[in-house]
């Protein structure tokens, strides 16, 4: 087994996975600006039970990502075990992870996601089940808690499990995406698994990072929201982490990052792509004062030279 989790420099700063948003065009993005490692959108393992072919095309990967970590959902051994044969074999990233966070109701309902976490016998069932049929390296994405079940209980349950990495959102199922990270839980979590911590929750500035990694001890950060027009956080993160200023973004960087975006999304997906990037471009806009216009221009956007014409008009030329 190649496992890659140990030859990554710390702390490690990861994009972690956003289901519908961290596809292949944003994750080359943010890899572009320093992400150490990057995951795939939250995957059914069902869908490559049944539809192989079909989740094949949305988890295909540049070389220029790796490390690459697909993620994968679902409640049945058999359809992971199948996923992980698949996953392995057809995709070649440089890990699995497997989602015990999610809060979503379609997926919590499902007995998938953050769900598992409640159902130890099982989860443990699911862990072996990808384990057993990849060579590549597991790891698992995990919430604080949800209802009764604890995190520290849920890692004593699991342990002795070949698991190489966990990322723990710092918030409960309860919490969902907002409201304070625990920082003593996931500080107290290595003296339950002593392979590699991500910390998770709330990152949006590299002060932000700095602090979640010296109050927890976390062998890196995953970032997520904080990212979303903004994967120039990434570099932030480094240069922040060692005592070198942080520079925002110009007009100008924002619209030719904006606009290579786009253009990774068109010619990766193309009708569908430049859809998808509607949202992110009004996430960029974000990030350029006196926009707040632009962004109902931005979400009618159909092709790429109606995203050129609204990032004109940010700078007055063509991005």
């Amino acid at each position: 087994m190649n496992n890659f989790w140990t030859s990554l420099r710390k702390p490690i700063f990861a994009l972690a996975p956003l289901s519908g948003i961290t596809d292949s065009a944003f994750r080359r993005i943010c890899k572009g600006f320093g992400a150490d490692i990057v995951y795939s959108e939250l995957t059914s393992s069902t869908a490559f039970a049944y539809q192989p072919e079909s989740t094949l095309r949305i988890m295909r990967f540049n070389d220029s990502e790796r490390p690459y970590v697909v993620q994968l959902f679902g409640n049945n051994p058999e359809h992971f075990a199948s996923a992980a044969r698949f996953v392995s074999r057809e995709i070649k990233p440089d890990g699995i992870d497997i989602n015990f966070g999610c809060p979503i109701p379609k997926v919590f309902k499902q007995g998938a996601g953050a769900a598992l976490m409640t159902n130890p016998a099982l989860a443990k069932e699911v862990i072996l089940s990808v384990i057993e049929n990849t060579p590549l390296p597991v790891s698992i994405k995990t919430r604080i808690s949800v209802k009764e079940a604890g995190l520290l209980n849920f890692l004593d349950y699991i342990n002795g499990l070949d698991i190489k990495s966990i990322m723990i959102h710092g918030r409960s199922y309860a919490q969902g995406f907002s409201g304070p990270n625990d920082i003593v839980t996931t500080r107290n979590a290595r003296a339950h698994f002593k392979g590699i911590i991500l910390a998770n929750g709330g990152v949006k500035s590299p002060a932000e990072a700095v602090a979640l990694l010296e109050k927890t001890g976390a062998d890196g950060v995953g970032v997520a929201r904080g990212a979303l027009g903004n994967p120039w956080i990434f570099k932030w993160l480094k240069t922040a982490y060692t005592g070198n200023p942080n520079g925002r973004p110009s007009a100008e960087d924002v619209c030719g990052t904006a606009m290579e975006h786009a253009r990774l999304s068109a010619n990766l997906k193309g009708e569908r792509g430049i859809i998808e990037m509607r949202k992110h471009l009004c996430w960029y806009l974000q990030h350029v004062p006196g926009t707040r216009a632009l962004r109902q221009k931005a979400v009618k956007i159909r092709n790429i030279q109606d995203v050129a014409d609204v990032l004109e008009q940010v700078t007055g030329q063509l991005c």
